[in-house]
């Protein structure tokens, strides 16, 4: 029964992030060489996205009935506007359909979140809730792989977005008799109420919303950065499965060192390592700085988002649905300003550097502010 519900929570996310959020990454070359958007429109409709995903998870932290409707219809609904994103041509309708898979995956994200974490620890596995967060990682490498190989085909833009939107409708369908129903999610609503915000607790949404600004940037544009360095080139069109294995791999070795130093100070250490694989993107100009940024960055995303959570359990261990969803719109705040701030650049400079150092900024002090949390 555990390992049924955390591989549904695997899959859910798998879908609602790494495709419904994240296969927008590597369309954006194609959309761009289309003629559907330019590099500022990609941030506008970016940013579209990210408040979306701010307001679905604001609803699902306040909301007391309804819960497992909100899950269902995140998930299916991720399915079907990535099917209609097909479609879409302009500006204005891919902006309109972000914003709505934007609070699909809201809703996902922090129902799922509470969800599985519940379920596995009634189950007494909780350890298994790590390994739901390699979800989205799956999913993001998959939407990589299957851009590589649609790049070698030649499939335009809006095949490959029903190549995106069939993968999920294939995973939705086999993992919805598995989802909660009959009020279970409802039933805990008493126990989600806001807990007292204690100065560790108030960092911890800080770092969360500063980790949220700081990766947003390389994971939205990683795969348009390529392509215009690396024209032509094929390498260039590996750096987001890179970015999907990576933070994959920081799962697993999450699990391997969780008994190792604090769950903050390995917080604190990973938003580091993040800074620094920022940093190389900028300083280092060839293929190898752009995959050692993406392996840096991409190893330590979700892992900030697991062991972000693991800090807040350990300090509100009865209010995980109302923290999950503060700490989603922290981060959704952060993911937002991230594509506003890339607009502003890409509209002043032609360039993606000056809004990346900023980045690099906000992960560094984001992890200064989770250093001494338990």
């Amino acid at each position: 029964m555990a390992i049924k519900a955390a591989l549904s929570g695997f899959l859910a996310l798998l879908v609602a992030m790494g495709i419904g959020r994240f296969a927008f990454t590597p369309q954006v070359p194609l959309m761009i060489g289309a003629g559907q958007l330019t590099l500022t429109g990609a941030g506008v409709v970016a940013t579209c996205n990210y408040l979306g995903y701010l307001l679905g998870a604001f609803d699902a932290m306040r909301s007391a009935n309804g819960l497992e409707k909100r899950l269902w219809i995140g998930l299916w609904g991720a399915v079907a506007l990535t099917l209609l994103s097909a479609q879409t041509h302009s500006l204005l309708a891919h902006g309109l359909l972000r914003l709505l898979i934007g609070a699909a995956s809201g809703w996902a994200m922090v129902l799922v979140a509470a969800w599985t974490n519940d379920r596995l620890v009634q189950l007494r596995r909780p350890a298994l809730g790590a390994a739901v967060f390699a979800g989205p990682g799956a999913g993001i490498l998959a939407s990589g792989l299957l851009a590589l190989v649609m790049h070698r085909l030649g499939v335009n833009v809006a095949d490959a977005w029903l190549v995106y939107g069939v993968t999920a409708l294939v995973l939705v369908a086999a993992i919805s008799p598995h989802l909660p129903r009959g009020g279970e999610l409802t039933r805990r609503g008493p126990r989600d109420a806001m807990p007292a915000l204690t100065p560790a607790l108030k960092n911890l949404v800080w770092s969360y919303s500063l980790a949220g600004f700081g990766y947003i940037l390389p994971a939205t544009f990683l795969a348009q950065m390529a392509a215009a360095r690396f024209p032509g080139s094929e390498t260039g069109h590996w750096v987001w499965p890179v970015f999907g294995a990576a933070s994959m791999a920081g799962i697993g070795v999450g699990i391997l060192t969780r008994h190792c130093l604090s769950a903050g100070k390995r917080l604190a250490l990973t938003l580091w390592a993040q800074t620094i694989g920022v940093v190389l993107m900028i300083a280092m100009p060839g293929v190898g700085g752009l995959m050692t940024g993406a392996l840096l960055t991409g190893g330590g995303f979700l892992s900030v988002v697991q062991l972000t959570l693991v800090c807040a359990r350990r300090q509100a261990p009865d209010h995980m649905r109302y923290m999950a969803g503060l700490l989603t719109c922290g981060y959704a705040l952060g993911q937002l300003a991230g594509p506003m701030l890339s607009s502003l650049a890409s509209a002043l400079t032609g360039r993606l550097e000056p809004a990346l150092v900023a980045a690099a900024a906000a992960l560094a002090l984001a992890g200064a502010l989770v250093w001494r949390q338990p």
